[in-house]
């Protein structure tokens, strides 16, 4: 496995990550795995050398943070640890977004005992709290870093005046947010903001939750309590749309000798070495497919065919359902 420099700070990461989430949740409302096959799942991760995951308090909420806190028992030294606080979920499956300094300091406290670790090496704030000012958020995630419990700080779905705001607080070492060849919309600030700051970038659903991967072809491919049925580029006329771009991808593919996952992958990992995604799955085949993609290199000409196929805005459909995009970009 490849390393890449996440932010200007130092950290060393693998040039692809592994996010967790969907070990625990959202693409189905049960469990999307059994905590036997999660960890195997992350533990073969480790294996191939892919030492940055990701996980969030949020999941599940919670058992996914103890998940990994498992997976990672007695191999932390080979682990590049990020987590997340700032999403409270009630037991009505209702959401708050809060970055209170007080719910900081207790959320990063609630991460280290489920995680099982002294520190964690990468703490974003996950979703931009409109009501309270920045600079007291980061404040508080500053305090953690002076207190050993946090190294790096992060934060996810900020536009750039937010991601300046915080800088100035204390260096942000990565800004996560979603991004691949079907949400191109970071390229107009964010990703010039990353750069002159000296901030990396972390995509999540970088294969467009899947849907890049060329692995579905109907909406009755998802369980029934899969989130992406709710999700506005998954339904109807949006869904047939969107799948004919994805035989673009495969046929780009083809000629490469890849696989679609892979060249999606690489398509990002060649938008600067500022970029490190976090593609995630509950498979292990999957798992080494996608690993294979940081030896895959496309040229000038290649890169210049993908744009033409997979324009910004090409999508059809907004990626979260309109409660969710008030939330991100923010």
């Amino acid at each position: 496995m490849k390393t890449r420099q996440l932010g200007s700070q130092g950290a060393v990461v693998s040039a692809l990550g592994f996010g967790c989430m969907g070990l625990s949740d959202f693409y189905t409302a049960t469990s999307a795995t059994s905590d036997a096959s999660g960890l195997a799942t992350i533990r073969r991760a480790l294996d191939l050398g892919v030492s940055f995951l990701d996980t969030s308090d949020v999941y599940g909420p919670h058992t996914n943070e103890v998940l990994v806190g498992q997976a990672i028992a007695g191999r932390r030294d080979e682990v590049f640890l990020a987590s997340k606080f700032g999403i409270q979920r009630t037991p009505d499956g209702r959401r708050r977004i809060t970055g209170e300094p007080t719910y900081v300091r207790q959320a990063c406290d609630a991460s280290l005992q489920r995680l099982k670790v002294d520190h964690i090496d990468l703490y974003y704030q996950h979703r931009p709290d409109t009501r309270v000012p920045i600079e007291d958020t980061v404040g508080a995630m500053a305090e953690l870093v002076r207190a050993g419990k946090v190294r790096y700080l992060g934060l996810s779905e900020a536009a750039p005046a937010r991601i300046r705001a915080a800088h100035a607080v204390h260096s942000i070492t990565a800004l996560q947010s979603e991004y691949s060849l079907w949400t191109r919309e970071p390229e107009d600030t964010v990703l010039p903001t990353c750069r002159e700051l000296g901030i990396g970038f972390v995509p999540y659903s970088p294969l467009g939750r899947g849907f890049l991967a060329g692995k579905f072809k109907s909406p009755d491919d998802f369980a029934a309590d899969d989130f992406r049925r709710n999700s506005p580029r998954f339904q109807g006329e949006n869904f047939a749309k969107n799948l004919a771009l994805v035989d673009e991808v495969r046929n780009i593919a083809t000629e490469k000798g890849c696989t679609p996952a892979q060249l999606a992958l690489a398509w990002l990992l060649a938008q600067g070495d500022f970029m490190v995604p976090i593609p995630g799955t509950t498979r292990i085949a999957t798992l080494e497919e996608n690993v294979r993609a940081v030896d895959v290199t496309l040229d000038a000409a290649t890169l210049q065919r993908i744009d033409a196929a997979m324009p910004k805005g090409i999508a059809s459909g907004a990626r979260y359902p309109e409660s969710g995009m008030k939330t991100v970009n923010l």
